[in-house]
């Protein structure tokens, strides 16, 4: 499971599978959510935009997720 260190209280779905270098683009994203292949805390989800929060698990593919909070102004991949 890789954390995902996020700069304040949330990131939306589409720019954590980019962040963690899930996909390369907004247009890849789009694609694997429409695919059904996404679950957040453990429920397929289909929103790019869905917000998600400290704590939240996201699974795609072989890629596990955890959401955590980082520091004030830290936004990377742990």
């Amino acid at each position: 499971m890789h954390e995902i260190s996020i700069k304040g209280e949330t990131i939306r779905l589409g720019q954590l599978l980019k962040l963690a270098g899930v996909v390369d683009s907004g247009g890849d994203a789009r694609r694997l959510l429409a695919g059904g292949e996404v679950l957040v805390n453990g429920t397929v989800d289909t929103r790019r935009g869905r917000q998600l929060h400290a704590g939240d698990e996201v699974r795609a593919g072989d890629h596990v997720l955890r959401v955590t909070a980082g520091a004030p102004g830290q936004a990377a991949a742990t």
